[in-house]
């Protein structure tokens, strides 16, 4: 048994991680100041004794009693809608969070794990994406503070490793999605689904042919998972490397909702990636991990749960 720090630990993917963590026997001190996340979330979780919540700004400096095995740092808003909503407190919880985060990992002896993302690719001019691969991102754009937060935090996160010795871990996350999503958050698959469920229109931006490779989120926590366990730094890819454009991914939605939704065309977001797909030779090599859920399949349990919630 571990005893495990898990920042963001209310939202989409934290909550998430924080089950998995429990189902495994470990101990978990979930730190979340509710910007994005919800208390609804854990709710499941709050009675397990191997588990306690702190509501905390992880942009202010971190205290946790006794000793800590690891610390992951998943806080940050990362929805499109984020951006221009709050993108200073993104900035500081990539930047300042980061710091606190390896601080008190420092400090504990403790193993952090950065959730990074693929973000810090931006507009890739390689495709699929190797972690070897700088990016393209646009530092002043739309997406500019979620990008450069994450590439800056990825940047901390080595510096602790070879200046102060802290055991590190970094995953670069790519597009996942399933139950737990904000149905208002503005990623692809909650509003096609919303939608779709409504009976509204279907709002694809471009032409359509934009494409992204989806992971649901129990395939991302196992990647996750196999990450922290193994003794490889990354960064690593984890993600689905099955590609769909977007007008694909609307009949797929489309099809398991059985919704009568048409489909209508928007312009294209600035900045907006025209193909994203990661490469998984690191994942499935040193991880032995690979994405075992079909879209179709994570699709269809995304919708029950947004169809519980409407």
């Amino acid at each position: 048994m571990k005893r495990v720090v898990v920042t963001g630990g209310a939202g989409f993917l934290g909550s998430h991680l924080c089950e998995a963590l429990l189902g495994r026997g470990d101990e978990v001190v979930c730190i979340d100041n509710l910007c994005t996340g919800s208390i609804d979330n854990i709710a499941s979780l709050v009675d397990n004794p191997r588990f306690s919540f702190v509501e905390h700004d992880v942009s202010e400096r971190i205290t946790v009693d006794g000793p800590v095995d690891v610390v992951m740092h998943l806080a940050s808003p990362a929805s499109p809608v984020d951006f221009d909503r709050i993108p200073i407190q993104i900035l500081k919880v990539g930047g300042l969070g980061t710091y606190r985060c390896l601080g008190l990992s420092l400090v504990k002896g403790a193993r952090f794990f950065l959730a990074s993302t693929s973000e810090v690719y931006g507009d890739p001019a390689v495709h699929p994406q190797p972690e070897t691969y700088w990016g393209n991102v646009n530092p002043i754009g739309p997406r500019g503070v979620y990008d450069e937060a994450k590439r800056y935090a990825e940047a901390m996160t080595m510096a602790y490793h070879t200046h102060h010795g802290v055991d590190v871990r970094i995953v670069r996350i790519f597009n996942t999605y399933g139950p737990r999503m904000r149905p208002d958050d503005g990623r692809v698959v909650s509003n096609f689904i919303n939608q779709a469920l409504r009976g509204e229109p279907i709002t694809v931006y471009g032409d359509g042919s934009q494409s992204r490779s989806f992971c649901y989120v129990d395939d991302q926590i196992a990647g996750q998972l196999a990450l922290l366990d193994g003794p490889h730094t990354g960064p690593i890819n984890i993600g689905n490397d099955v590609e769909f454009t977007m007008l694909e991914l609307a009949e797929v939605v489309l099809r398991v909702t059985n919704s009568s939704s048409e489909i209508v065309l928007a312009e294209l977001p600035q900045d907006d990636p025209t193909r994203r797909r990661p490469d998984l030779t690191e994942a499935t090599t040193k991880l032995s991990w690979k994405p075992v859920v079909p879209l179709e399949e994570g699709v269809a349990r995304t919708a029950a749960y947004f169809e519980q919630l409407l």
